[in-house]
């Protein structure tokens, strides 16, 4: 994977400089090296219908989302990236984007809970069908395409059994079936993995997470190379509404400037953690890509830069022994999200989760899900040790 980005024409940058630089101009009127907070509704026209500088309300465009944009697409490689409300508005952008009645996606059998709802009890009343597959399984996905399938949804790593899917190799598939690879990308984060390069046609992320950072703000993001396919994306977004506010954008702007140095952190400590867990008696599985035995941990080692900050794990003594461990955590806040620079811990089944029970997205009932901070990892092993222990 390349670790660096052209943008503007200009010598490729690497993803540091690209980090902190991109979309980040500063004030021409006072020279403030960071974007201002543009918290404004409308703006004044030279003229009926003379905008300046191509802003009439802040729904269509506002500046500070401008610049996290460009920021966006600089850090994924792509030509244009949109910033939403929220990842599920995000996404709900992008299906109503390129589906119509009587199309189908293919999604995979590991996926965040919420997306599942979006197309189980939303994109369904739309008349759109979607069949599961194991999408880390080339095979399984080519067998789900359908000549309605308009769209392949990916997770790469997965939510929450940290599932690896060779995104170059169905990307192909894909392309073959006329139908578009969307990857969320929002474990990996665009410091990790980028799947536009590997192929995808649509990039996803949830900005709540690794690209804000901080746990502080909700945000979503869709990048894509095709010009046109960003021409229709952006007028469903303005012809909806669900855009990012410019304080949140702004907040992303400035969660983005540590990524690199924050998923380096996060990485690091979750191979430690994962490492223990593994060698501990009363955990019967751990799920993370960094590790050897994990059966994605080669395609992961190809397409992406380190192996991330989630670590989940099964645990002996079954749903009740999982929601022990949870609850016994004290450095480990129990919560729901991920990617802040703070440690958190949950039960999927009963928590991120729930939407998927019963279906085939059903997580196992004696899973824990780490999302691990930047914290003293010695002290987050520590944690970890006493909540397993037995009383």
């Amino acid at each position: 994977m390349s670790d660096t980005h052209s943008h503007s024409g200009s010598t490729p940058r690497g993803f540091e400089t690209t980090a902190i630089h991109a979309g980040n101009t500063a004030d021409p009127v006072t020279g403030a090296v960071v974007p201002p907070i543009y918290q404004v509704s409308t703006y004044k026209q030279d003229g009926v219908g003379g905008l300046r500088g191509g802003y009439e309300y802040s729904r269509s465009a506002n500046p500070t989302r401008t610049a996290l944009e460009e920021n966006l697409a600089a850090l994924e490689g792509g030509r244009r990236g949109l910033a939403f409300a929220s990842g599920l508005a995000a996404e709900d952008c992008l299906l109503r984007t390129l589906l119509s009645p009587g199309d189908h996606v293919v999604i995979p059998n590991d996926a965040y809970g919420g997306t599942f709802r979006l197309f189980a009890k939303v994109v369904t009343r739309w008349g759109v069908e979607w069949s599961v597959a194991d999408t880390s399984d080339v095979e399984s996905v080519r067998a789900a395409i359908t000549p309605m399938t308009k769209a392949v949804w990916v997770e790469t790593p997965s939510n929450p059994l940290l599932g690896i899917t060779d995104i170059a190799a169905v990307a192909q598939v894909a392309r073959d079936a006329g139908a578009k690879l969307v990857v969320d990308n929002t474990f990996a984060s665009p410091y990790l993995q980028q799947p536009l390069a590997l192929g995808a046609d649509v990039v996803v992320h949830s900005m709540t997470k690794y690209m804000g950072g901080h746990s502080d703000v909700v945000g979503g993001a869709l990048v894509v190379n095709d010009d046109a396919l960003a021409e229709d994306l952006a007028f469903h977004q303005n012809a909806m509404g669900a855009i990012a506010g410019p304080f949140d954008a702004w907040l992303v702007l400035r969660g983005i400037k540590t990524l690199p140095v924050r998923m380096d952190r996060h990485s690091e400590n979750a191979t430690r953690v994962a490492d223990m867990l593994s060698r501990h008696p009363r955990v019967t599985k751990v799920l993370y890509p960094g590790l050897p035995e994990h059966p994605g941990h080669e395609i992961a080692a190809k397409q992406m830069k380190a192996f991330g900050g989630m670590v989940s794990f099964q645990v002996e003594g079954g749903e009740e022994a999982a929601v022990e461990v949870c609850n016994r955590a004290k450095l480990f806040t129990l919560g729901e999200s991920l990617g802040g620079v703070e440690s958190l811990v949950e039960h999927p089944g009963r928590m991120t989760h729930a939407s998927v029970a019963g279906s085939a997205l059903e997580v196992p009932a004696d899973l824990v899900r780490l999302s691990v901070g930047i914290e003293s990892v010695d002290d987050l092993l520590a944690d970890l040790q006493q909540a397993l222990d037995k009383k």
